[in-house]
């Protein structure tokens, strides 16, 4: 009786205390999304006159809501970094003052629908929200409802950090005047692929990408295209031009270019052609005119991680193939868009180990864009540093205001974060920055007109003096302040390209290296063996692109195999039609080898599964050289070693061992033997006859002697006496 009370009890005490669990994450399943359309304004000045929030209220839960309502909560000036970290991750700060709840129209919204969000609020005197000074404040949208089943709660909110130049209703001498000291503010304007899109690109052959998303992004309104137009929009702002310098990802290029002439988009049901070929001439040829005379950075090819490049080939230090073509971009944007990209400069993504960073100064890179957090230092960083243990120069890229540009909000929280460091928060040793560079995320998706609003933004703080423009090259000409060594975060860590990765990249790498030694350029074709192979090499380093992160290998790695695949199935062997009919036991084999590649390719055959069938010169079977776009038929010396009908596969491979197009199976016949196999059958018969006579003889022998001792005289004991 006991034990079971006892166990009644247990059970009693984890259902309860489960149930506060189950409570809370019940809680925090979200119920609502709040999709803002417009904020204006985006600075407040002593000439503002109201906050006005527009956008859409949708239910994402499983059940109705009511009652709904929005209101604007205003929060205390921030004046360190931790407690803007704290805003921009969405935490709860102490209100300063706040709005009534305005109903929402639909009042009820059943799962799915949606609600109109338009709020306007009045600033002054008499307003409910009071900025005391200038500053930077955290603003926070909030939505309330009723759910079925429950009762009122705030069920979304959005956190925004609005910068504050003047005290609204105030005389504009309460603004405070231009600070000598503000800092100078370089922008790097990141024009890259959101994600790999190219599944093959052969020598040749036509340009396959995995979708129109591509497309898409190039078309008016589009990612890609939202990032070039804003830019161009704000030439007209020379400060804001001349402290814009263009990120540009190489591979996006060459693949936009690749499209100009025509490109095919992967189906279920095979390629079918690609929609958008006008759709990236005419966006290339705005990235053309936008980039002419302006500072231009490249980033790795595909915005590759280079510590995964570097462990590619980590048992051969010396070949930096790879990696080289990673860095190798500045040709392909100088080529194609007619731009010299900075010398030595590179935006790199990932990990920077030490290894890497050796391997990256070899490739001749000298500078380094990269986050200020991943910086460390005996004191303080606020400019360029050199690296410690390196030739490198690192340019420290502000950590704060990339982490506001990233997330909801952006371009908002960009601003904030911008007006904070520039001394709104106050100036402690903390928040000075005497060099600023400002990176938005290197896929950033934010709107067209968020784009130009942040630009035009940026302008309205270099003319109020809260900032200067400064061009990059005037920024990475001034000397080191220090030196600094890099680490990283174990989420950085965790986040780089895992080594299963990097795995099957070396394995597909080492196949590629047997396969290109194996190739000669051809008198007549004029094709180097290297342009043949420079498909797979780039899918390689596309396979290692951070927009891969956290991809099953396979899938990473699969277009770099598809492309070996595709060059080496073009040198391959004919599988006869019908089945081989052996003349004599050592007839000789006919093998018809086709080269389609534009090089000589060194072929070795190998048979294979070939118990009814020996060669009977080994030689014959060694490499011997298929010239470009032609074939051979080698006859094999070969001998069967048993009649009747059997099947041999016949492979090819480099000298070295790498497969090349796939195993053919030949069907053979033979009605006798070969001589060789005949001689070895009639010298078994004889061994074994004379092994067997002499068995015989063996016996007879013994019969006979022992016959003969049973009829000889036995000599007794007693005779012998």
């Amino acid at each position: 009786m006991k034990r079971l009370a006892a166990t009644v009890l247990s059970i009693l005490f984890l259902a309860f205390s489960a149930l506060p669990v189950a409570v809370a994450q019940a809680q925090e399943q979200p119920r609502l999304r709040v999709d803002l359309d417009q904020l204006n304004p985006r600075v407040i000045t002593t000439g503002s006159t109201s906050i006005t929030v527009t956008g859409r209220v949708t239910n994402i839960g499983d059940r109705p809501i009511s009652k709904l309502g929005v209101r604007l909560q205003l929060g205390t000036r921030l004046q360190s970094d931790q407690q803007i970290g704290d805003v921009l991750a969405g935490g709860k700060f102490k209100d300063l003052s706040a709005t009534e709840f305005v109903d929402l129209e639909p009042d009820t919204l059943e799962a799915g629908q949606s609600a109109t969000l338009d709020l306007a609020v009045p600033l002054g005197p008499s307003s409910k929200l009071q900025f005391p000074k200038a500053g930077v404040y955290p603003l926070l949208v909030n939505v309330n409802g009723t759910p079925d089943f429950g009762g009122p709660e705030r069920l979304a909110a959005i956190s925004l950090l609005m910068p504050v130049l003047g005290v609204p209703g105030k005389a504009p001498s309460s603004r405070p005047p231009a600070v000598p000291s503000a800092p100078s503010a370089s922008l790097l304007w990141p024009i890259a692929n959101s994600t790999v899109h190219v599944v093959s690109s052969p020598l040749g052959g036509p340009l396959t990408l995995a979708d129109e998303r591509l497309a898409d992004e190039l078309a008016a309104g589009g990612r890609l295209d939202s990032l070039v137009a804003a830019a161009r929009a704000a030439e007209a702002d020379t400060k804001v031009s001349s402290s814009l310098c263009l990120a540009i990802d190489p591979d996006l290029v060459a693949t936009v270019d690749g499209m100009t002439r025509g490109y095919q988009v992967a189906t279920g049901g095979g390629p079918v052609p690609g929609k958008g070929v006008e759709t990236a001439k005419n966006w290339l040829g705005q990235l053309k005119a936008l980039v002419a005379g302006r500072c231009v950075v490249t980033l790795p090819f595909a915005d590759a991680d280079l510590a995964a490049l570097t462990k590619v080939r980590a048992g051969d230090a010396t070949d930096t193939a790879l990696l080289s073509a990673a860095l190798g971009g500045a040709t392909t944007i100088k080529n194609l868009l007619g731009i010299q990209p900075q010398d030595g400069v590179l935006w790199p993504g990932g990990v920077l180990d030490s290894q890497t960073l050796e391997a990256i100064g070899k490739a001749g890179v000298k500078t380094v864009l990269t986050d200020s957090g991943r910086l460390q230092s005996g004191s303080p960083v606020s400019g360029g540093v050199s690296i410690e243990g390196t030739d490198l120069r690192a340019q420290p890229i502000d950590t704060l205001i990339s982490s506001a540009l990233n997330g909801s909000g952006s371009t908002q929280n960009g601003l904030g974060a911008i007006a904070f460091r520039a001394g709104l928060g106050g100036q402690n040793e903390e928040q000075e920055r005497s060099r600023l560079l400002i990176a938005p995320p290197r896929h950033w998706a934010a709107t067209g007109p968020e784009l130009t609003s942040f630009l035009g933004r940026m302008g309205d703080f270099y003319g109020a003096g809260l900032v200067k423009p400064a061009p990059l090259p005037e920024l990475l000409g001034q000397g080191p302040s220090g030196t600094a060594s890099v680490n990283y975060a174990p989420q950085d860590l965790t986040a780089a390209t895992s080594g299963d990765v990097t795995a099957k990249m070396s394995q597909i790498d080492n196949e590629t290296l047997g396969l290109s030694s194996a190739m000669t350029m051809d008198a007549t074709k004029r094709v180097n063996p290297a342009d043949v192979i420079a498909p797979v090499r780039l899918a390689l380093i596309r396979a290692a692109s951070t927009s891969w992160r956290g991809a099953d290998a396979t899938i990473a790695t699969g277009n770099a195999r598809g492309d070996l695949d595709a060059i080496r199935s073009q040198v391959t062997v004919e599988r006869p039609k019908q089945t081989i009919a052996l003349a004599s036991g050592a007839s000789p084999l006919p093998v018809f080898i086709t080269n389609s590649l534009p090089v000589g390719v060194a072929v070795q055959v190998a048979l294979k599964n070939n118990v009814g069938l020996r060669p009977t010169d080994e030689t014959q079977l060694q490499a011997q050289m298929v010239p470009a776009n032609s074939a051979r038929n080698r006859l094999l010396p070969v001998e069967a070693l048993r009649a009747g009908r059997f099947s041999v596969d016949v492979a090819l491979t480099t000298p070295d061992g790498t497969p090349l197009g796939s195993a053919a199976r030949f069907e053979l016949t033979s009605t006798e033997y070969g001589a060789i196999t005949i001689i070895i059958t009639v010298t078994a018969a004889g061994a074994l006859l004379l092994l067997s006579s002499r068995r015989i003889y063996r016996k007879i022998k013994d019969a006979r002697t022992d016959r003969a001792n049973e009829t000889a005289p036995r000599v007794t004991e007693d005779a012998q006496v």
